[in-house]
């Protein structure tokens, strides 16, 4: 740039939306100890949420192996150009704040032809398979819920997921991710179900939500000891750990 004049190459760049760095707000702020512990805490809510699942689609649903890496609008944009439903997840007692789950259009599809009776189909998400496939949220987040619950000491209660469906190809996903979601911590999950899907699917927080929430969490840990673990969950790997986008949302 010479005197304060953007060259053509560098209004392009602009453009291309590759004019400016990532954010410093991007670089680590939890430490390894509260990564593990984030993680600890998707770990035993996705696996009673798997079991919720299974239950109601009669098929056995595996949900492991989280990855947790910081992330922005911009980036997951840029790496998931592609259609997903997504679940907006609010407390409203015991914790503050809101966080996304967010899965694939035909992963979704198939969790409401399931729901619906049918074999497991992907296809069109209408009116029916919406809410089939929001009854289904309904009660993993319920669930989920109730095991945070046991897990930091204190009733926590959630609004009603809301439900959408939003292109992350196209601009309305960064209108949805705006503000709050500006600065994320992202944990993407394996969810497998038999003989049908093997996927991935992706909690997003906002990076002051998940330090509250592990705030919370180690210090009723403090006076109350490690909750207690009834399933054998992996080691989460941390945002330390990984080297760019490892995870392949195909």
């Amino acid at each position: 740039m010479n005197n304060g004049i953007l060259s053509q190459e560098e209004i392009d760049a602009l453009l291309r939306g590759q004019g400016q760095s990532e954010p410093a707000e991007l670089t680590p702020e939890l430490t390894d100890i509260e990564e593990d512990t984030l993680g600890e805490v998707g770990n035993i809510c996705m696996g009673t949420s798997a079991t919720t699942l299974s239950t109601l689609l009669g098929k056995k649903v595996r949900i492991t192996t989280p990855r947790i890496r910081y992330t922005s609008p911009n980036k997951l944009c840029s790496e998931y150009p592609m259609p997903f439903l997504v679940v907006e997840v609010e407390y409203r007692e015991g914790l503050k704040g809101t966080n996304l789950l967010v899965i694939k259009n035909d992963d979704a599809s198939i969790i409401a032809d399931l729901m619906m009776g049918g074999e497991g189909k992907i296809g069109e998400l209408n009116e029916l398979g919406l809410s089939a496939v929001s009854e289904a949220m309904n009660q993993m987040m319920g669930s989920a819920t109730t095991s945070m619950s046991s897990m930091f000491g204190q009733k926590i209660d959630i609004n009603p997921p809301k439900l959408s469906m939003v292109d992350f190809g196209s601009d309305e996903a960064q209108v949805m991710l705006e503000s709050e979601y500006e600065n994320l911590i992202q944990i993407s999950f394996k969810m497998e179900i038999e003989g049908l899907l093997d996927s991935e699917i992706m909690q997003l927080i906002p990076v002051p939500y998940a330090k509250e929430m592990v705030e919370a969490l180690m210090k009723n840990m403090e006076t109350s000891g490690p909750p207690v673990i009834e399933h054998s969950a992996p080691e989460p790997i941390r945002a330390s750990e990984t080297h760019g986008s490892e995870i392949g949302m195909e």
